[in-house]
């Protein structure tokens, strides 16, 4: 596996995955929708110990267990983890990746919460830029 880098929309925290994911799964639940303002997040879960952060994220108790880290500079939301359910692991939202084509997700997880229309997202119109919508 080559390394993956990723960084906060500002830069200011920057990391380094340095062993292959466990797994990558776009999450569809109510808490990472709410967290993220988006239909669905991409996580990939790895060893805590295969994670280098520079910078210090600042971290939100999320639930009794669950921790979000985010960048409190700029917001962008970059890891969860959950030391009671998942120890030593970590999970890196994936969209914050460096070169998020680099890692294709797997499956789709939490599709009981799922907001109904993505289901069909693949099949909505396309353009290559925002200015081509308004023409």
């Amino acid at each position: 596996m080559t390394e993956l880098t990723g960084k906060c929309h500002c830069g200011a925290i920057r990391y380094t995955i340095t062993a292959n994911p466990i797994n990558h799964v776009l999450c569809h639940c109510s808490d990472c929708r709410r967290h993220s303002g988006t239909h669905m997040v991409g996580w990939a879960m790895l060893p805590l110990a295969n994670l280098d952060v520079q910078g210090t994220p600042k971290v939100y108790a999320s639930s009794e267990h669950g921790r979000r880290h985010f960048c409190s500079a700029c917001g962008t939301g970059l890891f969860y983890s959950n030391a009671e359910f998942l120890p030593d692991l970590i999970d890196v939202q994936t969209g914050t990746l460096d070169d998020p084509a680099a890692l294709p997700a797997q499956s789709h997880i939490q599709v009981k919460e799922r907001v109904d229309w993505t289901r069909s997202i693949h099949e909505l119109p396309e353009f290559e830029g925002f200015s081509e919508q308004a023409e």
